[in-house]
């Protein structure tokens, strides 16, 4: 009895020195991912272009764009900037909106109190989508603004005095990809509000699949019809066969339809199927889509589908150092490294690849294969979360890649809106050329655009907080939009390893 005695004690202090040992060594607790949870939704009410609603939060902006479309006689009030910028971008919006409802689809459980904001902040995008895609039969509206023109001034989107044109595409001037990336943010969104608004999930639906058939019945890519207004901004480098399979997934899973299957079995190996890329962004959508469908495999063991799933693991394996597929870069402090501008985009995405596979992965018993190995779950949990850390001060720098998160971080963002003074504090108009005072400035942001993750630093870790240093300072929906989901994970998983 003494010696079981003893044993016990000895097990109990040893669980407690570990439990201990576990607290001390994280960066950050539940607490901490909760908080940073709020804050990277709070972020788009700061890009919220149209009339602002009674419960905005972000109380430095006010109403912009009101007029938006109405010159050529169409309703294209509301949406999002995409960035620092007053363009209202559809490529990267409607990739965004794939993004933060694919968060809340896989992780919403894990949201507790910002369930609501993250499905507004999901809607604030859906409802100017759906303007986009059936105000005119036969055209999908896709950008508003001359980027070259806005890029001249800087200046408050309450004050903008740019031409707000507006570009579509059509028949004649196709745009598949940016067609088919609207498809699947309907179809992603309309999971999102099933339950809760079954109205508006047909409707998204419903516009989705029209959409589509637009995209692939129309074959073309959006840089060829518009090129001098999207180039080289959001120019569609992978060309169009990716949002293609990528816009069938999104129907597929939206609506369980065989015919969207049907596409995806006949369609797949000419769409990309059987390429391995190894960066997911809003140009370039191949490893979503493949970690997308190899939930189907997983699930139902559809040998059909074994090759989404082989590719995930490749994609997935790519980014774990000491696997035979390993082939990413990494900082010299642990920061996944793809580029010189806005880095943080394809970290964030590859987070939410990450912890989206890894759920799938637990759920049905399953793991990657990496060459001779076998990865599991928690594996793919660790990387993402270290990932996660790095952006919220867990670095060389200790800084904060998120705007108001932590006690240090970006001062100088290059963000029109938030560099410039409030509308609510200096009434008078800033015009085009005068905002360019503010942008020089050597004073912090007078707006704090909380939630904001910048482009982050470089291969070096170094980080430069400068308003003219846009590649790294300069933040945009797309690099939100997945770490929302990841956030929720951590909020939820005291120990997720």
């Amino acid at each position: 009895m003494a010696y079981a005695a003893t044993f016990s004690l000895v097990t109990q202090v040893l669980g407690l020195t570990l439990c201990l040992l576990s607290l001390c060594c994280s960066a950050f607790t539940p607490q901490d991912y909760s908080d940073a949870l709020e804050k990277s939704i709070l972020f788009f009410e700061g890009q919220r272009s149209g009339k602002l609603p009674a419960n905005q939060r972000a109380t430095w902006r006010a109403n912009s764009g009101l007029s938006d479309g109405s010159s050529y006689h169409v309703d294209l009030v509301g949406g999002y900037y995409d960035a620092g910028d007053n363009v209202k971008f559809g490529l990267p919006m409607a990739f965004t909106t794939t993004l933060l409802a694919w968060s809340v689809i896989e992780f919403g459980d894990s949201m507790h109190n910002q369930i609501e904001n993250a499905k507004d902040a999901v809607r604030w995008s859906t409802d100017y989508l759906l303007k986009a895609a059936t105000s005119t039969p036969g055209a999908l509206y896709v950008q508003v603004a001359d980027p070259n023109a806005d890029h001249r001034c800087w200046e408050r989107p309450e004050d903008m005095d740019t031409p707000r044109n507006v570009y579509k595409v059509s028949a004649q001037n196709p745009g598949s990809d940016v067609a088919a990336e609207t498809a699947a943010a309907l179809a992603a969104a309309s999971i999102v509000f099933k339950d809760s608004d079954p109205s508006y999930s047909g409707k998204l639906l419903h516009t989705a699949m029209k959409v589509f058939d637009f995209a692939d019945r129309y074959r073309g890519s959006y840089s060829d019809s518009i090129g001098s207004v999207v180039c080289p901004f959001y120019c569609s480098y992978s060309g169009y066969h990716d949002e293609l399979l990528w816009g069938a997934s999104w129907i597929h899973r939206a609506s369980q339809n065989s015919s969207y299957l049907a596409y995806i079995k006949s369609n797949g190996h000419i769409l990309g199927a059987d390429d391995d890329d190894f960066s997911f962004s809003w140009d370039d959508k191949r490893p979503g889509t493949k970690i997308l469908l190899s939930k189907s495999f997983l699930e139902k063991n559809n040998e059909e589908f074994q090759l989404y799933k082989a590719h995930s693991d490749n994609y997935i394996c790519s980014l774990l150092p000491g696997t035979s597929n390993f082939q990413a870069q990494y900082t010299p402090g642990g920061l996944l490294y793809k580029a010189s501008e806005s880095n943080l985009q394809y970290v964030t995405s590859a987070t939410l690849l990450l912890l989206t596979y890894a759920k799938y992965l637990r759920t049905n018993g399953g793991v990657a294969t990496c060459g001779s190995s076998k990865v599991t779950a928690e594996t793919l949990i660790s990387e993402a979360k270290k990932q996660v850390d790095y952006i919220l001060g867990d670095n060389p720098a200790k800084i904060s890649y998120m705007v108001g998160f932590g006690k240090k971080y970006p001062q100088h963002i290059h963000h029109r809106g938030s560099s410039l003074p409030s509308v609510h504090e200096h009434p008078e108009r800033i015009s085009c050329n005068d905002g360019f005072q503010y942008l020089h400035s050597g004073s912090p942001n007078p707006n704090v655009l909380v939630g904001a993750i910048v482009g982050g630093p470089d291969s070096k870790d170094s980080f430069s907080d400068d308003r003219n240093n846009y590649q790294q300072s300069e933040p945009a929906t797309y690099i939100n939009a997945p770490v929302v989901g990841a956030l929720a994970f951590f909020s939820a998983n005291t120990n997720p390893n």
